[in-house]
């Protein structure tokens, strides 16, 4: 049993659901307007300058990384021979 849809045809909504429609609305159109905004106010901002790294900028911060990545293995090698000589601990206990 389909019902017909035509101009006489009619549905209720509550005036809680018109105001929650109205407000969402409202929301979103207010969002568009402030995000015009924003972009209009970047396209006036200068660009920055292209940050250029110097080969000894570039030299430190790689020394930077290897050193910690040097230092984490170091670490992990610590823990591995900590957690082998628990292990041994343990198998003298059983």
């Amino acid at each position: 049993m389909a019902k017909e849809l035509n101009e006489n045809s009619g549905f209720q909504v509550s005036i809680k659901t018109l105001v929650g429609i109205g407000v969402g609305m409202a929301t979103v159109i207010s969002m568009w307007f402030m995000l015009q905004a924003d972009i209009a106010e970047a396209k006036t901002l200068p660009i920055p300058p292209p940050q250029d790294v110097s080969r000894m900028e570039f030299d430190m911060k790689d020394k930077n990384i290897r050193l910690s990545i040097e230092n984490t293995e170091k670490a992990v090698d610590d823990l591995k021979d900590r957690l082998i000589r628990m292990e041994d601990k343990l198998d003298k206990l059983r």
